[in-house]
């Protein structure tokens, strides 16, 4: 099994910035890939960015060259880092990760994170 926690949101200024953390613990050989995703009322939970071993990253369009993905391996700890918020990054952001546990790859996600971007 493993647990995730997620810290981080909160409320913040257009053009402002924010962190947000998501740390694995239990029971895996390793984290393959760590992602998050971020949900609004309504709407489908969108993927915003992967990190996966070795470090290549993915983005979404609407968030490229604002929100940097990171990793710590040892702390099995990963981050998203948001720059330049807008109001459209208002949501719920979970993370998610894909854990080796044996011979299986599951996948857990966080309890999510609010975020809210408002003047």
């Amino acid at each position: 099994q493993v647990q995730l926690e997620e810290s981080g949101g909160g409320l913040v200024q257009p053009g402002g910035s924010l962190r947000l953390s998501c740390a694995a613990s239990g029971r895996f050989n390793s984290i393959n890939a760590m992602g998050w995703y971020r949900q609004v009322p309504g709407k489908q939970r969108e993927l915003v960015a992967t990190i996966r071993t070795g470090g290549i990253t993915n983005y979404a369009d609407s968030v490229k060259g604002r929100f940097t993905a990171s990793r710590d391996n040892a702390e099995n700890t990963g981050y998203l880092q948001m720059d330049s918020l807008k109001p459209e990054d208002t949501a719920v952001y979970f993370c998610n990760v894909e854990a080796r546990i044996g011979v299986l790859e599951l996948r857990y996600w966080g309890q999510g994170t609010q975020v809210t971007v408002s003047s």
